[in-house]
């Protein structure tokens, strides 16, 4: 076997390129208690800092397909949880502007709702046109499962509604099909990361975790409100130590 068709397997760790996860893209003043929220302008800045290191951000999936290639040496992921309206508002004019894609995670059971799993402040989630415009414009979507449950620990009915249920609903909506899976709250065990291969996703990713760092188990770097550039750096410095501590195990 390939060491391609063994990375396709999900068994295999990867040594990926830093993934940033972003949530919130707003100017917005509200209260702000999970520290989800990212002004407009501070997303430029870090756009702008990846462009002048000579990097370009990508989809997931495309970052993935880079790195089979032997190709992704100058990528890092770019992905945004949740589907928040604000995403076509402040978060795609940003990425076009600099020319970069990223992958959306959308709860395909709230399209046109609110994040009923938070307990405040509430803010509005895409609707089923605005997803597809968002795929329309060249970004990718993915799975955030159906209402954004904490998944380790689940029976096995729950994680087929909320994992492949959730896949079944956005290909309806996209007509076409969905690779990426995200973990809400990073959470996963060994049944939730068999649903997501089992649902025919391609890969699925997580937060910080870097065991078992496989195909469904991709770690990303969590972006906060108050991240400048520089942490943005130290961040993906972090990344390779990481990584390379991970590889002498």
């Amino acid at each position: 076997m390939s060491q391609e068709s063994t990375a396709r397997t999900g068994r295999t760790r990867l040594a990926t390129p830093p993934v940033f996860m972003y949530h919130s893209i707003s100017p917005s003043r509200l209260p702000d208690p999970h520290r989800l929220r990212v002004h407009p302008d501070r997303l430029d800045r870090h756009l702008g800092l990846l462009r002048r290191l000579g990097l370009r951000g990508v989809s997931l999936s495309e970052l993935l397909r880079a790195g089979e290639r032997g190709e992704a040496r100058r990528l890092v992921g770019l992905t945004f949880d949740d589907g928040y309206t604000d995403y076509l508002e402040h978060a795609l004019p940003a990425l076009q502007r600099h020319g970069m894609s990223s992958t959306l995670y959308v709860v395909a059971g709230g399209l046109g709702g609110t994040n009923e799993w938070d307990d405040g402040p509430r803010l509005g989630l895409l609707d089923a046109d605005q997803v597809r415009a968002v795929a329309a414009a060249g970004q990718e979507v993915g799975s955030h499962t159906m209402t954004h449950p904490h998944l380790r620990g689940v029976g096995a009915d729950s994680l087929v509604e909320e994992i492949s249920g959730s896949r079944e609903v956005l290909q309806d909506v996209l007509q076409t099909g969905v690779a990426s899976f995200c973990y809400p709250y990073g959470e996963f065990d060994e049944a939730a990361t068999g649903a997501v291969r089992a649902s025919g996703y391609d890969h699925g990713c997580v937060i910080g975790d870097y065991d078992p760092g496989d195909r469904f188990t991709l770690p990303r770097c969590y972006i906060s409100p108050r991240d400048t550039p520089a942490h943005l750096v130290a961040r993906m410095v972090r990344h390779s130590l990481r990584l390379g501590l991970r590889g002498r195990r």
